[in-house]
């Protein structure tokens, strides 16, 4: 059934059957997931059933030792199951609520919770094809969709990748396996940044780059975006987006570390993107070349323009044999893994895949 068959769903039961906040949570199970990540579901203790959307969030008053804490968790269960409730909590090193409720929230306690809220949720009319993008924690919110999706029975057509730093931290992965076992229009991408020792890796490795993503979803294009996790990935998927091409209008995002309740809350995206009618300037400062071009123009062409030669190989970003440095200016650069952070911290950039912010000076 779609959000809107879930609501009539709902509409049929009194009101005194559905959990509102001014009851408390009880825990009923803790699932360890990953390292220092634990699944936690609860139950209503009146037997009141859990109405709320796929992708929406609860906030918890947690009782730590510092006082009592409110921190916001992304509803990872679907409410296709409406008897429980889960979240699943990562608990990062300076982690306080995270923490408190690995090493002391057990079944049988109880919590004071507020909600569910959130606007990061599939709409009432679905897509017909979906491209979930998440890293680390930023699962949640893509695991209850799935789950959602998988539930109401009409093989939903899902694209869904996760980057985790190591397979073992991938979160959920049996669940999320056991549907894709079951569905074939549900296709799994999994990337991580190393392997775990003595344990073989035959999936996808590095960090996700727009050559991955067109390999693991060659149809992106057709589909609609949900993308949660830190916001440099976001960040990061947004840019790989808009140089394919994407319709940024089937594209909704949420950090795990910002959660968005009201319209008035969203955060607007304010992305540097190249325009084709806005003019640049390149100053070529070894060569004393300068040359006026469009932002959509990358330095590489700009160079070849002007007479000059910037040895080249693969021109998508992943050879690095263009790297030059930057010696003033900004350039918008999604490459493909042929540059290290520490090469861009000192000023270089790659000239195939980069495009002049105004006026650059380039050592060349």
């Amino acid at each position: 059934m779609s959000n809107l068959d879930n609501e009539r769903y709902f509409s049929s039961f009194d009101e005194s059957a559905i959990w509102n906040d001014s009851e408390p949570l009880l825990c009923t199970s803790v699932v360890p997931e990953a390292p220092n990540v634990a699944t936690f579901s609860f139950a209503s203790p009146s037997g009141a059933w859990f109405k709320f959307k796929p992708g929406q969030f609860i906030q918890l008053e947690l009782p730590t030792a510092q006082g009592v804490l409110q921190r916001v968790y992304t509803i990872s269960s679907s409410p296709s199951r409406p008897l429980s409730l889960s979240i699943t909590v990562k608990a990062a090193p300076d982690s306080v609520g995270g923490r408190w409720m690995l090493n002391h929230l057990e079944p049988g306690m109880a919590l004071k919770a507020q909600g569910p809220n959130g606007l990061f949720t599939l709409a009432d009319e679905r897509p017909r094809k979906y491209l979930f993008i998440s890293a680390g924690s930023g699962i949640t919110p893509s695991l209850s969709m799935m789950t959602y999706l998988f539930d109401i029975g009409k093989a939903p057509d899902i694209c869904f990748v996760h980057c985790a730093q190591r397979p073992s931290q991938i979160i959920a992965r049996r669940q999320v396996e056991s549907m894709a076992s079951r569905v074939p229009e549900i296709k799994l991408h999994y990337l991580v940044e190393e392997d775990d020792p003595f344990t073989v890796w035959a999936g996808y490795r590095g960090r996700l780059t727009q050559i991955m993503l067109g390999i693991m979803a060659p149809d992106y294009v057709e589909r609609e975006v949900f993308c949660c996790g830190p916001e440099p990935f976001m960040q990061a998927v947004r840019d790989m987006l808009y140089g394919l091409g994407f319709d940024m209008n089937h594209y909704q995002q949420e950090s795990f570390g910002v959660v968005v309740a009201e319209v008035a809350d969203e955060i607007e995206l304010n992305d540097t993107v190249p325009d084709d009618e806005t003019v640049s300037t390149v100053l070529f400062s070894h060569s004393g070349v300068s040359s006026e071009c469009l932002q959509t123009d990358t330095i590489l062409a700009v160079a070849k323009s002007s007479g000059l030669n910037i040895p080249s190989g693969c021109t998508m970003g992943i050879c690095g044999t263009c790297k030059v440095k930057k010696t003033a200016g900004e350039v918008h650069m999604v490459h493909n893994g042929g540059i290290a952070a520490a090469d861009i911290e000192a000023g270089y950039i790659l000239a195939c895949c980069s495009h002049p912010m105004g006026r650059v000076e380039i050592d060349v």
